[in-house]
């Protein structure tokens, strides 16, 4: 049998080893791969593993043999899930593994902009202090207030973190959950976007993205926020209207903004959308990392291979998503319950 993952710049080798283990002839193929390379390779294979390759309705047609498509992460925006679902493949990722991770990292961006670490630690470097004057004063977390924009898990996570832990005052959007479960979350519910984006000292986003929150913080949004307010995204980096957002950044309409994802990956110091924002000493830019700690990339390939067992041994592959484009599946999966 064959497996196939694509993406083998993200490392993964528990997963690269359990598969070989398991008498699978493994193929690995780079994010870059050209779709006629992954459509001649996924022909004779049972199983395709993915990131951020795209696997598109051509992919699925020509694997024949595939017995599913595994996403090792959340996103599944780069899957044709309606091509999978034609042919009754399986499509499931992995929701749980960073939950806490991506929110400890969302918090360090908070954190690291409030206290206006990123400068610091620069001019630490070049001059070896820096005296308390107006340039560095910082600001307090506790008595600030924090939107969250999507209300899931890594939302309630992080509003745990900022609420329990640093007394903040923690409000929320999000659509689809109501107003006695975030109040459980320690989190207010607002009923609408604008409202929220008004009063928060900190928007941070933690909405899946889809054709209905696609630059959902557009110009209209940004000029909403507190001139004092920062913008933390750590989730998908088309929530956001780049273009927008660097024109409201270098204009000052906002205190700053802490960004770990981007509409186009990897960012570069030129040429990229977001290259003016290299060197802001009010931006945080980080490479989409903050999933990536020893302990999430262990349980990130632990359920990996657990998935990929349902797949080889025939047996109902566990979708824990909610996502409903996921749930939407008929064929060859088992849905995990709603939790508590």
């Amino acid at each position: 049998m064959k497996a196939v993952r694509t993406d083998s710049e993200l490392e993964c080798p528990r997963i690269d080893a359990g598969l070989r283990d398991r008498g699978l002839e493994l193929v690995t193929l780079p994010e870059a791969v050209s779709e006629d390379r992954l459509v001649a390779e996924v022909a004779d294979a049972e199983l395709l593993l993915m990131c951020y390759t795209p696997i598109t309705a051509r992919v699925i047609e020509a694997a024949r043999r595939l017995r599913g498509i595994v996403k090792y992460g959340v996103g599944i925006d780069a899957i044709d899930i309606e091509a999978a679902r034609k042919r009754r493949m399986p499509v499931v990722n992995v929701p749980e593994y960073a939950e806490e991770t991506v929110a400890e990292g969302a918090f360090a961006h908070i954190l690291a902009l409030a206290r206006k670490l990123g400068p610091l630690l620069e001019v630490m470097k070049s001059d070896g202090w820096a005296w308390p004057t107006p340039r560095w004063l910082g600001a307090d977390l506790a008595g600030k207030t924090l939107g969250l924009v999507g209300v899931g898990r890594i939302g309630r996570s992080l509003a745990r973190m900022a609420g329990a832990g640093f007394r903040m005052r923690v409000i929320g959007y999000d659509p689809f959950v109501d107003a006695a479960s975030m109040r459980r979350a320690g989190v207010e519910k607002c009923d609408l976007l604008p409202g929220l984006l008004s009063a928060s000292d900190f928007v941070s986003l933690h909405a899946v993205l889809n054709a209905d929150t696609r630059h959902l913080i557009g110009r209209l949004e940004l000029e909403r926020m507190k001139r004092s307010a920062f913008l933390i995204n750590v989730s998908r980096g088309a929530l956001v209207d780049e273009a927008a957002l660097v024109e409201v950044l270098l204009a000052g309409r906002i205190a700053g903004a802490g960004l770990d994802v981007f509409c186009q990956e990897p960012l570069a110091l030129s040429g990229h959308p977001l290259s003016p924002l290299i060197g802001l000493r009010n931006v945080l830019l980080t490479p989409h990392l903050t999933f990536y700690t020893d302990e999430a990339m262990g349980r990130l390939e632990e359920e990996t291979l657990q998935r990929c067992d349902e797949m080889l041994e025939g047996r109902p592959v566990l979708v824990k998503s909610w996502d409903p484009r996921l749930r939407s599946q008929a064929h060859g999966v088992l849905f995990e319950a709603a939790r508590a």
